[in-house]
Protein backbone atom coordinates (compact mmCIF):
# COMPACT_ATOMS: atom_id res chain seq x y z
CA UNK A 1 0.00 0.00 0.00
CA UNK A 2 1.20 3.31 -1.03
CA UNK A 3 0.20 6.35 1.02
CA UNK A 4 0.99 9.93 0.66
CA UNK A 5 0.86 12.24 3.48
CA UNK A 6 0.58 16.16 2.29
CA UNK A 7 2.34 18.23 5.53
CA UNK A 8 3.73 15.16 6.74
CA UNK A 9 6.12 17.29 8.81
CA UNK A 10 3.84 18.96 11.02
CA UNK A 11 2.06 18.46 14.34
CA UNK A 12 -0.69 16.32 13.53
CA UNK A 13 0.90 14.99 9.76
CA UNK A 14 3.57 13.58 11.55
CA UNK A 15 2.15 11.80 14.19
CA UNK A 16 0.34 9.99 11.52
CA UNK A 17 2.98 9.03 9.53
CA UNK A 18 5.12 7.76 12.93
CA UNK A 19 1.76 5.45 13.71
CA UNK A 20 1.51 4.49 10.09
CA UNK A 21 5.09 3.94 9.28
CA UNK A 22 4.61 1.24 12.56
CA UNK A 23 2.13 -0.53 10.90
CA UNK A 24 -0.61 0.55 13.29
CA UNK A 25 -3.10 2.03 10.77
CA UNK A 26 -2.95 -1.19 8.39
CA UNK A 27 -3.06 -4.21 10.69
CA UNK A 28 0.55 -4.87 11.21
CA UNK A 29 1.59 -4.47 7.29
CA UNK A 30 3.98 -1.74 6.90
CA UNK A 31 3.16 0.45 4.16
CA UNK A 32 5.02 2.80 1.44
CA UNK A 33 4.60 6.35 2.91
CA UNK A 34 5.53 9.30 0.37
CA UNK A 35 6.08 12.59 2.95
CA UNK A 36 5.34 15.89 0.52
CA UNK A 37 5.92 18.93 2.88
CA UNK A 38 7.24 22.66 2.22
CA UNK A 39 8.90 23.18 5.37
CA UNK A 40 7.82 26.13 6.53
CA UNK A 41 7.88 27.54 10.00
CA UNK A 42 5.40 25.28 11.27
CA UNK A 43 6.92 21.78 9.67
CA UNK A 44 10.23 20.66 10.82
CA UNK A 45 11.91 17.21 9.43
CA UNK A 46 13.19 16.25 12.85
CA UNK A 47 9.64 15.51 13.43
CA UNK A 48 10.04 12.71 11.08
CA UNK A 49 13.53 11.39 12.65
CA UNK A 50 12.12 8.62 14.97
CA UNK A 51 11.03 6.99 12.10
CA UNK A 52 13.23 8.59 10.00
CA UNK A 53 15.62 5.38 8.54
CA UNK A 54 12.44 3.59 7.43
CA UNK A 55 13.33 1.99 3.61
CA UNK A 56 9.59 2.07 3.02
CA UNK A 57 9.44 6.27 4.14
CA UNK A 58 10.59 9.15 1.09
CA UNK A 59 10.47 12.30 2.54
CA UNK A 60 9.64 15.01 -0.24
CA UNK A 61 10.47 18.42 0.31
CA UNK A 62 8.10 20.82 -2.01
CA UNK A 63 4.96 23.02 -2.22
CA UNK A 64 1.34 21.32 -2.79
CA UNK A 65 0.54 24.30 -5.28
CA UNK A 66 3.13 22.86 -7.58
CA UNK A 67 0.68 21.06 -10.17
CA UNK A 68 3.94 19.38 -11.90
CA UNK A 69 5.79 17.93 -8.39
CA UNK A 70 1.93 16.66 -7.07
CA UNK A 71 0.90 14.85 -10.47
CA UNK A 72 4.34 13.23 -9.68
CA UNK A 73 4.22 12.72 -6.11
CA UNK A 74 0.76 11.47 -6.07
CA UNK A 75 1.42 8.31 -8.98
CA UNK A 76 0.45 4.96 -7.95
CA UNK A 77 -0.80 6.23 -4.77
CA UNK A 78 -3.78 3.99 -2.80
CA UNK A 79 -4.18 6.92 -0.17
CA UNK A 80 -4.00 10.29 0.18
CA UNK A 81 -4.40 12.10 3.16
CA UNK A 82 -4.07 15.50 3.32
CA UNK A 83 -2.60 17.31 6.34
CA UNK A 84 -0.83 20.25 4.72
CA UNK A 85 -2.39 23.78 5.44
CA UNK A 86 -1.92 26.88 7.10
CA UNK A 87 -3.44 27.37 10.36
CA UNK A 88 -2.58 29.78 13.11
CA UNK A 89 -5.86 32.11 13.46
CA UNK A 90 -3.87 35.06 14.39
CA UNK A 91 -1.42 34.79 11.55
CA UNK A 92 -4.38 34.17 8.81
CA UNK A 93 -5.77 37.29 10.77
CA UNK A 94 -2.30 39.56 10.46
CA UNK A 95 -2.18 38.76 6.65
CA UNK A 96 -4.43 35.69 4.70
CA UNK A 97 -3.38 35.51 1.11
CA UNK A 98 -1.29 32.74 2.26
CA UNK A 99 -4.08 30.97 3.64
CA UNK A 100 -6.01 31.03 0.45
CA UNK A 101 -3.13 30.29 -1.60
CA UNK A 102 -2.11 27.32 0.04
CA UNK A 103 -5.60 25.75 1.62
CA UNK A 104 -7.79 26.65 -1.39
CA UNK A 105 -5.32 26.64 -4.48
CA UNK A 106 -3.16 23.78 -2.70
CA UNK A 107 -6.18 21.46 -2.18
CA UNK A 108 -7.42 22.02 -5.44
CA UNK A 109 -4.24 21.16 -6.67
CA UNK A 110 -4.08 17.81 -5.06
CA UNK A 111 -7.95 17.21 -5.82
CA UNK A 112 -7.05 17.53 -9.34
CA UNK A 113 -3.97 15.26 -9.22
CA UNK A 114 -5.61 12.68 -7.51
CA UNK A 115 -8.63 12.80 -10.16
CA UNK A 116 -6.41 12.35 -12.65
CA UNK A 117 -4.37 9.66 -11.06
CA UNK A 118 -7.42 7.50 -9.71
CA UNK A 119 -6.52 7.57 -6.51
CA UNK A 120 -8.38 4.97 -4.52
CA UNK A 121 -9.29 7.48 -1.61
CA UNK A 122 -8.55 10.53 -0.76
CA UNK A 123 -9.02 11.73 3.14
CA UNK A 124 -8.98 15.49 3.19
CA UNK A 125 -8.11 17.02 7.04
CA UNK A 126 -10.14 19.68 8.01
CA UNK A 127 -11.27 21.57 11.02
CA UNK A 128 -14.52 22.31 13.57
CA UNK A 129 -14.05 26.32 13.18
CA UNK A 130 -15.62 25.90 9.61
CA UNK A 131 -18.98 25.81 11.54
CA UNK A 132 -18.43 28.94 13.42
CA UNK A 133 -19.43 29.28 17.32
CA UNK A 134 -22.22 27.40 18.77
CA UNK A 135 -23.53 28.74 22.08
CA UNK A 136 -25.25 25.33 22.87
CA UNK A 137 -25.43 21.93 21.46
CA UNK A 138 -22.92 20.40 19.45
CA UNK A 139 -22.65 20.21 15.54
CA UNK A 140 -23.53 17.37 13.52
CA UNK A 141 -22.06 17.21 9.93
CA UNK A 142 -25.06 18.68 7.96
CA UNK A 143 -24.36 21.79 9.87
CA UNK A 144 -23.84 24.77 7.99
CA UNK A 145 -20.63 26.14 7.30
CA UNK A 146 -20.17 29.80 9.16
CA UNK A 147 -16.66 30.37 9.41
CA UNK A 148 -15.85 33.83 11.04
CA UNK A 149 -11.78 34.15 10.43
CA UNK A 150 -10.00 34.34 7.50
CA UNK A 151 -7.92 30.45 8.37
CA UNK A 152 -11.27 28.79 8.77
CA UNK A 153 -12.82 30.31 6.00
CA UNK A 154 -10.01 29.12 3.58
CA UNK A 155 -10.91 25.53 5.17
CA UNK A 156 -14.37 25.85 4.71
CA UNK A 157 -13.57 26.64 0.50
CA UNK A 158 -10.96 24.07 0.43
CA UNK A 159 -13.92 21.49 1.69
CA UNK A 160 -16.78 22.55 -0.57
CA UNK A 161 -14.01 21.67 -3.36
CA UNK A 162 -13.36 18.71 -2.12
CA UNK A 163 -17.07 17.72 -2.05
CA UNK A 164 -17.37 19.51 -5.35
CA UNK A 165 -14.67 16.71 -6.45
CA UNK A 166 -16.63 13.93 -5.44
CA UNK A 167 -19.79 15.44 -7.15
CA UNK A 168 -18.24 15.82 -10.20
CA UNK A 169 -15.27 13.94 -10.93
CA UNK A 170 -16.68 10.67 -8.55
CA UNK A 171 -13.03 11.04 -6.57
CA UNK A 172 -13.57 9.20 -3.63
CA UNK A 173 -12.89 12.14 -1.07
CA UNK A 174 -13.73 11.61 2.76
CA UNK A 175 -13.80 15.25 4.69
CA UNK A 176 -12.83 14.87 8.51
CA UNK A 177 -13.47 18.06 11.03
CA UNK A 178 -11.97 17.84 14.20
CA UNK A 179 -11.53 19.90 17.42
CA UNK A 180 -8.64 21.27 19.15
CA UNK A 181 -5.71 19.45 18.78
CA UNK A 182 -3.33 18.69 21.59
CA UNK A 183 -0.04 16.69 21.96
CA UNK A 184 4.01 16.07 21.47
CA UNK A 185 5.47 18.05 18.57
CA UNK A 186 2.99 21.04 18.49
CA UNK A 187 4.48 24.32 17.06
CA UNK A 188 4.94 26.88 20.60
CA UNK A 189 2.21 29.14 18.84
CA UNK A 190 -0.20 27.19 19.58
CA UNK A 191 -1.96 27.54 23.49
CA UNK A 192 -1.26 24.89 25.24
CA UNK A 193 2.77 24.49 24.22
CA UNK A 194 2.95 28.81 24.02
CA UNK A 195 1.48 28.49 27.94
CA UNK A 196 3.96 25.47 29.03
CA UNK A 197 7.00 26.99 26.89
CA UNK A 198 6.56 30.10 28.40
CA UNK A 199 6.13 29.13 31.72
CA UNK A 200 9.04 27.09 31.70
CA UNK A 201 11.07 29.83 30.39
CA UNK A 202 9.81 32.35 33.44
CA UNK A 203 7.79 34.42 30.94
CA UNK A 204 4.00 34.94 30.96
CA UNK A 205 1.38 33.82 29.38
CA UNK A 206 -1.22 35.66 27.11
CA UNK A 207 -5.27 35.03 28.21
CA UNK A 208 -7.37 36.51 25.22
CA UNK A 209 -10.43 38.32 26.58
CA UNK A 210 -12.56 37.09 29.60
CA UNK A 211 -11.12 33.81 28.93
CA UNK A 212 -14.04 32.27 28.85
CA UNK A 213 -14.03 31.12 25.57
CA UNK A 214 -14.54 26.66 25.34
CA UNK A 215 -12.90 24.51 23.61
CA UNK A 216 -12.90 20.93 23.02
CA UNK A 217 -9.76 19.16 22.87
CA UNK A 218 -8.68 16.14 21.38
CA UNK A 219 -5.48 14.48 21.78
CA UNK A 220 -3.29 13.94 18.09
CA UNK A 221 -3.07 9.67 18.89
CA UNK A 222 -6.98 10.02 18.96
CA UNK A 223 -7.11 12.39 15.84
CA UNK A 224 -5.15 10.14 13.63
CA UNK A 225 -7.03 6.59 14.58
CA UNK A 226 -9.78 8.48 13.64
CA UNK A 227 -8.49 9.47 10.53
CA UNK A 228 -7.23 6.27 9.75
CA UNK A 229 -10.67 4.60 10.23
CA UNK A 230 -12.15 7.04 7.78
CA UNK A 231 -9.33 5.93 5.20
CA UNK A 232 -9.80 2.43 5.71
CA UNK A 233 -14.33 2.24 5.70
CA UNK A 234 -15.42 6.06 5.65
CA UNK A 235 -18.15 6.18 2.56
CA UNK A 236 -17.07 8.61 0.16
CA UNK A 237 -18.34 11.87 0.00
CA UNK A 238 -19.33 11.97 3.67
CA UNK A 239 -17.80 14.22 6.35
CA UNK A 240 -17.09 13.05 9.88
CA UNK A 241 -16.86 14.57 12.79
CA UNK A 242 -13.84 13.73 15.21
CA UNK A 243 -13.89 15.08 19.09
CA UNK A 244 -12.13 14.30 22.35
CA UNK A 245 -14.90 15.13 24.51
CA UNK A 246 -13.40 17.44 26.92
CA UNK A 247 -14.43 21.05 26.68
CA UNK A 248 -13.10 23.56 28.83
CA UNK A 249 -13.23 27.59 29.08
CA UNK A 250 -9.43 29.19 28.13
CA UNK A 251 -9.39 30.14 31.86
CA UNK A 252 -9.93 26.61 33.11
CA UNK A 253 -7.08 25.26 30.96
CA UNK A 254 -4.93 28.10 32.05
CA UNK A 255 -5.67 27.27 35.88
CA UNK A 256 -4.46 23.51 34.84
CA UNK A 257 -1.26 24.30 33.29
CA UNK A 258 -0.55 26.50 35.96
CA UNK A 259 -0.68 24.17 38.68
CA UNK A 260 0.92 21.72 36.42
CA UNK A 261 3.53 23.81 36.05
CA UNK A 262 4.09 25.35 39.57
CA UNK A 263 3.33 28.83 38.58
CA UNK A 264 0.17 30.99 40.00
CA UNK A 265 -1.86 33.95 38.30
CA UNK A 266 0.71 36.28 38.54
CA UNK A 267 2.25 34.70 35.84
CA UNK A 268 -0.82 35.07 33.54
CA UNK A 269 -1.29 38.62 31.32
CA UNK A 270 -4.84 39.24 30.37
CA UNK A 271 -4.74 40.80 26.20
CA UNK A 272 -7.01 42.12 24.04
CA UNK A 273 -9.37 39.54 23.08
CA UNK A 274 -8.77 37.98 19.10
CA UNK A 275 -10.64 39.87 16.42
CA UNK A 276 -13.68 37.35 15.78
CA UNK A 277 -12.79 35.12 18.26
CA UNK A 278 -15.13 32.46 18.32
CA UNK A 279 -17.62 31.81 21.76
CA UNK A 280 -17.19 28.16 21.70
CA UNK A 281 -16.99 25.05 19.58
CA UNK A 282 -18.60 21.38 20.23
CA UNK A 283 -18.79 19.17 17.59
CA UNK A 284 -20.94 16.18 17.66
CA UNK A 285 -18.97 12.59 17.21
CA UNK A 286 -22.42 10.15 16.70
CA UNK A 287 -21.41 9.64 13.17
CA UNK A 288 -17.95 8.44 13.07
CA UNK A 289 -18.82 6.58 16.47
CA UNK A 290 -21.78 4.58 15.12
CA UNK A 291 -20.70 4.26 11.77
CA UNK A 292 -17.06 3.57 11.87
CA UNK A 293 -16.73 2.74 15.75
CA UNK A 294 -14.63 5.64 16.63
CA UNK A 295 -14.37 6.61 20.61
CA UNK A 296 -11.08 8.73 22.07
CA UNK A 297 -9.13 6.82 24.32
CA UNK A 298 -6.88 9.40 25.78
CA UNK A 299 -8.55 11.22 28.79
CA UNK A 300 -7.82 14.99 28.92
CA UNK A 301 -6.20 14.38 32.33
CA UNK A 302 -3.64 11.52 31.20
CA UNK A 303 -3.17 13.24 27.77
CA UNK A 304 -2.34 16.94 28.67
CA UNK A 305 -0.18 15.68 31.92
CA UNK A 306 1.95 13.50 29.30
CA UNK A 307 2.15 16.01 26.78
CA UNK A 308 3.78 18.86 29.87
CA UNK A 309 5.81 16.21 30.67
CA UNK A 310 7.26 15.88 26.93
CA UNK A 311 7.57 19.28 26.74
CA UNK A 312 9.77 19.36 30.14
CA UNK A 313 12.18 17.06 28.78
CA UNK A 314 12.43 18.09 25.11
CA UNK A 315 14.01 21.67 25.33
CA UNK A 316 15.98 20.56 22.92
CA UNK A 317 12.88 20.13 20.32
CA UNK A 318 11.23 23.82 20.85
CA UNK A 319 13.59 26.14 22.43
CA UNK A 320 15.13 27.18 18.86
CA UNK A 321 11.63 27.27 17.11
CA UNK A 322 10.80 30.21 20.02
CA UNK A 323 13.94 31.62 19.56
CA UNK A 324 13.27 31.92 15.76
CA UNK A 325 9.92 33.44 16.46
CA UNK A 326 11.67 36.07 18.28
CA UNK A 327 13.90 36.96 15.75
CA UNK A 328 11.08 38.01 13.72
Amino acid sequence: MRIVVTGGAGFIGSHFVRRAASGAYTGGELPEIVVLDKLTYAGNIANLDPVGESPLLRFVHGDICDRPLVTDVLKGADLVVHFAAESHVDRSIAGSEEFVRTNVLGTQTLLNAAADGDVAKFVHVSTDEVYGSIDDGSWTESAPLEPNSPYSASKASSDLLARAFHRTHGLPVCVTRCSNNYGPYQHPEKVIPLFVTNLLDGRKVPLYGDGANVRDWLHVDDHCRGIALVAERGTPGEVYNIGGGTELTNIGLTERLLEMLGADWSMVQRVPDRKGHDRRYSVDIGKISDQLGYRPLISFEQGLAETVEWYVSRRDWWAPLKKAERSY
